[in-house]
């Protein structure tokens, strides 16, 4: 009974764990509308398609720190105000693969 405790516990961990990872699609959702579906529209800044994760979570995070951006920076700054170490992560993983 006990093992089936220990197995049941370490399966429901797994799970939550997973469940609380941050969705980069879904956050990109919200920056479709500017940035275009794909990533390639360029009205507002140059297109993300393309560019390497690396450097996506490195602007993203400047703009969260309000460390780094253009004219445009104080919408962007709003954007990622709210986002986590994990969601940038996410975001800039799903965006390098647009």
């Amino acid at each position: 009974m006990k093992k089936i405790a220990l197995a049941l516990s370490l399966v429901l961990a797994f799970g939550a764990s997973a469940a609380l990872a941050a969705d980069g699609k879904a956050l990109y959702a919200k920056c479709a509308g500017c940035h275009g579906a794909d990533g390639s529209k360029t009205a507002q800044s140059k297109a993300l398609k393309g560019q390497k994760a690396e450097a996506l979570a490195k602007s993203l995070a400047g703009y969260k720190a309000k460390t780094y951006g253009g004219a445009k920076k104080g919408l962007m700054e709003g954007q990622m105000a709210g986002a986590s170490d994990a969601d940038i992560k996410a975001l800039a993983e799903y965006i390098s693969k647009l």
